[in-house]
């Protein structure tokens, strides 16, 4: 008896095989594969879950220097940046989970462009600001792009791509996560909302 080679589980495995391989491959792939599951409600940032540990990291010492410079050569010193509450993206774009978060953190960006109380720094790891442009350009992204030129403390970034954290107007950070995590999660922009909130009535109370 002759083999089927076109049997539907054939066809099936083939077609599995392809996309495996355009997943290794072909890193817009891979980042469409993770964007359509963040569509379905997977890869959510790990925000703190309780008051205790939001109290717990804002009593945290505060942060040492960190320089970035964007592409004008305008460096930015998040030491000179307390009283505003500060969102660090580190990414590359080579980095399919990096691609895949992009347009929820441009999501979130737009809902604080125009607030003077919360700074965002999209820290392109490969300090290529040609191709990161263009590679934002080609995406219809419009975020704010800077390299770091200064040390990075393990607690914000130790390698990990992508890696975003937030620091409130203490210069303490507040949050920390490691890999893809969906932005555009109203519960991002609460938090955020709630750290310049907070940092204003501490500043009320300390005059």
């Amino acid at each position: 008896m002759k083999k089927k080679w076109f049997s539907l589980s054939n066809i099936f495995n083939a077609l599995f095989i392809v996309f495996f391989l355009a997943m290794v491959l072909i890193p817009e792939v891979k980042a469409w594969t993770i964007g359509g599951l963040m569509k379905i409600g997977l890869f959510q940032p790990d925000l703190p879950a309780s008051e205790t540990q939001h109290q717990a990291s804002s009593q945290q010492a505060p942060l040492p220097r960190m320089l970035f410079e964007d592409s004008e050569g305008n460096v930015i010193d998040l030491a000179e940046q307390k009283g505003k509450v500060i969102f660090i993206n580190f990414w590359a774009t080579w980095c399919p989970p990096c691609i895949a978060e992009m347009p929820a953190i441009s999501k979130l960006y737009e809902q604080f462009r125009d607030n003077d109380d919360v700074v965002f720094i999209m820290a392109d790891m490969d300090q290529n600001f040609a191709k990161s442009r263009a590679f934002l350009k080609k995406k219809g992204l419009d975020l704010p792009l800077y390299i770091p030129v200064s040390n990075l403390p393990a607690s914000v970034y130790e390698g990990t791509l992508p890696t975003t954290v937030i620091i409130n107007k203490a210069g303490v950070l507040s949050f920390h996560h490691e890999g893809t995590a969906d932005y555009s999660n109203p519960e991002v922009a609460d938090f955020i909302r709630k750290l310049t909130k907070e940092a204003s009535q501490v500043s009320r109370e300390s005059l």
